[in-house]
């Protein structure tokens, strides 16, 4: 096992493969990049406790040397009795796009990008980006907002104060969560089967191309309900507005419902099925 406590600014290059990374901060920024070549890992910025980075058996470790039953016995209080000062970074990784990722960190921002056999994103306090993702991937963040661009295969958002924006996905499950922030979600794959998007206060705009194959329901206790598809027909119910329908062939499922926010369905223009295949498939 190679191991290194790092406590300036610095960069390292690893030899050995990487299978899978797993983040721990406690405050800082962290970058994360799938590409080709070995691993490697800058520190632009450190606190006075400095980070460890460990090597072993393909799994890549960069965290903040802060024991479990400390965080344990203080709850939510360490931070402050520990100071910002003392357990900040800010921390640039490169790995091979096939590793897989858990990232952590308390209070700060992330970013991952080319990272194509699944991550797990959890950030308590600060927003969290992601791009170009694959496999199954879950961004969780508890006061933040939540982006992602040109993500594949099964995507989980999932925050408690703040907005959701989905672009460019190719993504076949979706399932976005908010208590309180808007849902933006853009949908290019047409064979998308599961999505699932709520609010209880904030508005959802979903955009889904014109040769989808879904089946529609939209609810909104309070707020207008609106779609681009003559198929999706309002349902008149007590205290909710609503509506569902079919398009195409209905075999996937979108299901969106606000408590209190508008809800918009938007049609997009259809693509080539065989670029659709292709966007699906990364």
């Amino acid at each position: 096992m190679a191991t290194w406590l790092v406590d300036s600014p610095q960069q390292l290059t690893l030899d050995g493969d990487v299978g899978r990374l797993d983040v721990w901060l406690a405050h800082g920024r962290l970058r994360v990049i799938g590409t080709d070549g070995p691993g490697r890992v800058e520190v632009k910025k450190v606190g006075r406790k400095g980070i460890t980075i460990t090597l072993e058996d393909g799994v890549l470790s960069v965290r903040h040397p802060i024991k479990q039953g400390w965080r344990h016995w203080a709850g939510p209080f360490w931070w402050f009795l520990s100071g910002r000062g003392s357990f900040t970074a800010d921390v640039i990784v490169a790995v091979p796009p096939t590793a897989t990722a858990s990232l952590t960190l308390i209070s700060g921002d992330v970013v991952a990008s080319g990272l194509r056999q699944g991550a797990t994103v959890d950030v308590t306090s600060g927003s969290i980006a992601v791009m170009g993702l694959g496999g199954s991937v879950h961004t969780k963040t508890v006061s933040g907002s939540i982006e992602a661009m040109g993500v594949a295969g099964d995507l989980l958002m999932e925050t408690v104060s703040g907005e959701i924006s989905l672009a460019e996905s190719s993504a076949e499950r979706v399932h976005c969560r908010t208590i309180s922030g808007a849902v933006t979600c853009d949908l290019d794959n047409p064979y998308a089967h599961d999505v699932r998007i709520d609010t209880t206060s904030g508005s959802i705009t979903v955009r889904v191309p014109e040769d989808a194959d879904l089946s529609v329901s939209l609810g909104a206790t309070s707020g207008r309900v609106t779609s681009a598809f003559p198929e999706i027909q309002g349902v008149g119910l007590p205290g909710m507005h609503h509506a569902s329908g079919r398009i195409g062939s209905g075999a996937g499922t979108l299901n969106a419902y606000a408590v209190s926010g508008s809800v918009a369905l938007l049609a997009s223009p259809a693509q080539e099925r065989g670029a659709a295949d292709e966007d699906a498939s990364l």
